[in-house]
């Protein structure tokens, strides 16, 4: 009984998986053949998300926030974060 569970959970997540993947294919095809329709839906939906408090990421990947990492002459990398004011340093051979 309880692979007969397992075997239909595994079906359905295999459907929705290849559902997926076609409307993806699916609307590249469309954002290719409509690109200026595309993007004009798209920033609609940017806006909405945002006014709801929801971030978008950006086409690079980054949702406007940058992450820098530097090495110093000592080794030890340090790490600052823009967007909210502060700087992190990274692992400073294990001190807590």
């Amino acid at each position: 009984m309880n692979d007969r569970r397992v075997g239909t959970a595994l079906n359905a997540a295999v459907r929705q998986r290849n559902y997926r993947r076609a409307r993806d294919r699916a609307l590249a095809k469309l954002a290719q053949i409509y690109p200026e329709t595309y993007q004009d839906l798209l920033q609609r939906e940017k806006e909405s998300d945002e006014q709801l408090g929801k971030k978008w990421l950006d086409i690079d990947g980054t949702t406007g926030t940058s992450v820098v990492v530097e090495t110093s002459r000592d080794g030890f990398t340090h790490w600052s974060k823009s967007g909210d004011g502060s700087s992190h340093k990274g692992d400073n051979g294990g001190e807590a």
